[in-house]
């Protein structure tokens, strides 16, 4: 080997241990940066001609596992969509209120029977007659709050819905430029994993809205899929449709186009939460409390609504009532018709001939919502055969119950176990998605830059740069003696 020679590769191994330093305090640097691939350096042989002449860095590999990454992503979409579901179950639950607290809705119907036992041992007394009139108008009140509750909830999601998409749209398009950032980088032979960094944080942004499946294509870029089978991006981004409404009203859905499906590239996409093209994320989620579980809400609540309205609009019950006329609750001031039953939870209201605050007189309460004069005010018939109405057990035929026979209590507090019970298997199922998501964490991160193997790489880089400069170093004494001969 010719001096030229030797210097030749002490100067490229120099060249090398000073890239891999870089590479490696660039991993320690970014240790604790999400999204940050560890890097690794890749050396060949240098050649000129026929002749090997040192070494030569080849590259700068990003260290990743794609199907753990995969995974995870899966994960994360899960965790979008249980935690969605945890969110509206407590919603749910807020509005209905505890079946053993007061001012809740059992609460209040129990509130309800009390005032009623009270005011039969004293059907002369005002203030007896007016805690039943209190009592039933507080009842009705808390129904139409927990009605709006939903129809809220429903309209959170609907604005929801369009925030995540313009989220995903803008997420989407920003992948497609570095995509096109790192083709170009790769293909002139630069460095591009500070740009698979940002598009790792970005895909995983997107898996959490809509899970996806990344694909590499040539050049460093990708390509993602929902596991459904939607394109998302490709050569380019998928445009995403999604129009809100200013207000969502319980007859409101999306078959006859009142409300706005999910489009993707100007096709209707199905939006389900278990199977089809955006299953399994937030996004789902959010159109799964628009249009199922918040309308199942609506439609329990109003069969409850309609029982209640039922128990007391009756003319065996009360004799001074004429077909037609509504009882001690109403659909709005008016009789409750049973074709109209959707959206009573939002309408339901005390009867004002009872309600003092709206000019009612209590006494018929007693004498009879339809009496013409005030009658014998020992007179408990009314207040008793009331009582025995909430009391009794009445079949309830509407709202996906089941058709055993219950008290008013008894159908208050199926209505809030359902949604309790709901909620509860949505709270197991996002811890167990929550645990699955940390276990591929944990397992990724293990992939990810370990700190005191970089150390140890970086005493290697030391001793090979210390031996090159030692080549070089000799080199020069050698030339030294030559230039003396």
């Amino acid at each position: 080997m010719s001096i030229t020679s030797a210097l030749s590769n002490a100067l490229s191994g120099l060249n090398a241990t000073t890239r891999a330093a870089e590479v490696v305090s660039s991993n320690v640097a970014n240790s604790m940066t999400e999204g940050y691939g560890r890097r690794e350096i890749e050396l060949g042989a240098r050649q000129i001609g026929n002749t090997a002449s040192g070494v030569a860095v080849v590259g700068i590999q990003r260290a990743t596992d794609p199907v753990i990454t995969g995974e995870r992503r899966l994960s994360d979409g899960l965790v979008g969509l249980e935690s969605t579901r945890v969110d509206y179950y407590d919603t749910i639950s807020r509005a209905l209120g505890q079946a053993d607290e007061a001012g809740s809705i059992t609460g209040l119907v129990i509130d309800l029977e009390s005032s009623l036992i009270d005011a039969s041992n004293h059907p002369e007394s005002d203030t007896h007659l007016y805690a039943v009139s209190n009592s039933a108008s507080a009842l009705s009140d808390r129904i139409n709050s927990a009605a709006d509750a939903i129809s809220q909830a429903r309209q959170n999601a609907d604005q929801d819905i369009a925030t995540t998409v313009d989220r995903l749209q803008s997420a989407l398009d920003k992948i497609v430029k570095i995509n096109v950032d790192i083709q170009k980088n790769v293909s002139s032979g630069y460095d591009a994993s500070g740009l698979m960094d940002q598009r790792q944080l970005l895909i995983d942004e997107v898996s959490q809205i809509i899970p996806v499946k990344e694909v590499e294509r040539e050049h460093g870029m990708v390509s993602l899929y929902t596991p459904g089978g939607s394109i998302l991006l490709a050569s380019k981004a998928a445009t995403i449709e999604f129009s809100p409404v200013n207000t969502i009203t319980p007859d409101m859905v999306v078959d006859p186009g009142v409300l706005s499906g999910l489009k993707i590239n100007g096709h209707s996409v199905s939006t389900s939460a278990e199977n089809g093209p955006i299953a399994g994320g937030e996004l789902a989620g959010l159109f799964e409390i628009r249009d199922t579980l918040a309308p199942e809400a609506q439609t329990k609540l109003d069969a409850f609504a309609r029982d209640l309205v039922e128990r007391f609009q009756d003319s065996a019950m009360d004799p001074t009532m004429s077909a037609g006329m509504a009882g001690l609750f109403t659909d709005g001031g008016a009789a409750f018709d049973i074709a109209n039953e959707e959206g009573l939870s939002n309408r339901l209201k005390l009867n004002a001939v009872v309600d003092p605050n709206e000019g009612g007189d209590l006494w018929r309460l007693r004498d009879g919502i339809g009496a013409a004069s005030e009658g014998d005010a020992g007179n408990a018939t009314l207040l008793q055969s009331m009582l025995s109405k909430l009391q009794s057990g009445v079949a309830t035929t509407s709202g996906g119950f089941s058709t055993i026979e219950r008290t008013s209590s008894g159908l208050s507090s199926d209505l809030f176990s359902y949604f309790e019970t709901a909620g509860l298997a949505s709270q197991s199922d996002l811890s167990y998605a929550s645990a699955q998501q940390m276990s591929l964490k944990t397992i990724e991160l293990e992939n990810g830059v370990d700190t005191d193997n970089e150390l140890q790489k970086l005493l290697l880089i030391e001793r090979s740069y210390a031996a090159n400069a030692k080549v070089i170093e000799t080199v020069e004494t050698l030339f030294d003696q030559l230039m003396r001969i």
